[in-house]
């Protein structure tokens, strides 16, 4: 049952795209590559066709040439037909080389440098004669298919027009030699390449803007997919409770046993605790476990049971709670406080004598 929640009315994620690129879903025409080969070839023909057919006549005349002296044996016919497919190769290479760099630069340009195996992995969905007569009525092969009429039906316009208006000059070719007739015959056949060349290139123009707007309406998602897809990324909020829970828990349980090795735990004297550990080699006396209600009576049981001493200094411990982090030495502000409390131990434990 379709609700508004599941229109596609949001513009897809960063995410949604990059999946659809890996998977070969991208906004792609494929009439630019067509008209692009179109015009290479065409541009090819015009600035190349004479040395083209020099090289053609050329290679015709040889192979026609006194063909009762050629040697009809299987090793010579062998030896002249790589021979004729050399020179048609080297005849045709500039076509080749221009339609692929052509192709190439059409489809990159399209879509970027892109290397993907998943639109060739079989899908048993589409063998589905249901499915497949689902995409055969879809708008997307309407399209298609109104695209490919609307170009038979302007090439044979155009083609029909430029014929019509040489009419009057065909009659006329009956005193010309055949290269003349050729010559003709090859202007008008450039005339029409040229008028369908330009009339091609508006339509792949459409249609590669068309492209990107059904694909941009492809990648469209409902607002509890959008949702689905940020709980993912950022996590489901229970998950992140539990996992916040068990991170507290371990500092907890790594700053209890650090308490056994405090010098002293300054306390509030029943609300904080705030435990220090000072050695010879210390800079500075650094806080090792520090806590409020529970957590601070935890640390003072935990002090009373190895003989950590006990201090109450309220406005100190505030301090200490509030500016110093675990693993931090203490600020030099407070120094002077931390140094007679730790005197007053020292004086406890008997390491210092009165003077």
């Amino acid at each position: 049952m379709a609700s508004s929640d599941q229109e596609k009315t949001e513009q897809p994620t960063s995410k949604k795209r990059d999946e659809a690129r890996n998977k070969g879903q991208v906004a792609v025409s494929r009439e630019v590559p067509s008209v692009l080969v179109l015009i290479g070839s065409l541009s090819v023909f015009t600035l190349g066709g004479s040395w083209m057919s020099s090289k053609l006549m050329i290679l015709i005349t040889n192979l026609l040439k006194n063909p009762v002296k050629l040697n009809w044996s299987i090793e010579n016919l062998t030896h002249l037909g790589w021979q004729l497919f050399g020179q048609i190769i080297q005849l045709m290479a500039p076509l080749f080389l221009v339609i692929m760099l052509v192709g190439i630069v059409a489809n990159v340009g399209q879509v970027g440098f892109l290397f993907t195996f998943e639109p060739l992995k079989p899908k048993f969905s589409k063998f589905n004669p249901i499915s497949g007569f689902k995409r055969f009525l879809s708008l997307r092969s309407l399209v298609e298919l109104a695209k490919s009429l609307l170009k038979i039906g302007i090439v044979g316009w155009i083609t029909y027009v430029a014929v019509r208006n040489e009419m009057d000059a065909i009659p006329t070719l009956l005193e010309y030699d055949v290269s003349e007739i050729l010559a003709y015959a090859g202007k008008v056949a450039f005339r029409i390449i040229l008028v369908v060349c330009i009339v091609l290139a508006i339509l792949a123009g459409l249609d590669f803007l068309y492209q990107r707007w059904q694909h941009e309406k492809d990648l469209r998602m409902t607002k509890q997919e959008v949702k689905d897809e940020h709980k993912q990324s950022e996590g489901d909020p229970a998950v992140r409770a539990r996992i916040r829970s068990a991170q507290r828990d371990m500092v907890r349980r790594r700053m209890m046993e650090a308490v056994p090795q405090a010098t002293v735990v300054i306390t509030n004297p029943t609300h904080l605790a705030i435990a220090l550990k000072f050695e010879s080699d210390y800079q500075a006396p650094v806080v090792v476990a520090k806590g409020a209600g529970f957590i601070a009576e935890k640390i003072r049981m935990i002090a009373h049971e190895n003989n950590i001493p006990i201090v109450e200094q309220k406005p100190l411990a505030q301090a200490l709670y509030k500016t110093v982090e675990i693993g931090q030495f203490i600020p030099a502000e407070l120094y002077r406080a931390v140094a007679e409390v730790l005197a007053y131990v020292y004086r406890l434990k008997g390491l210092l004598h009165k003077s």
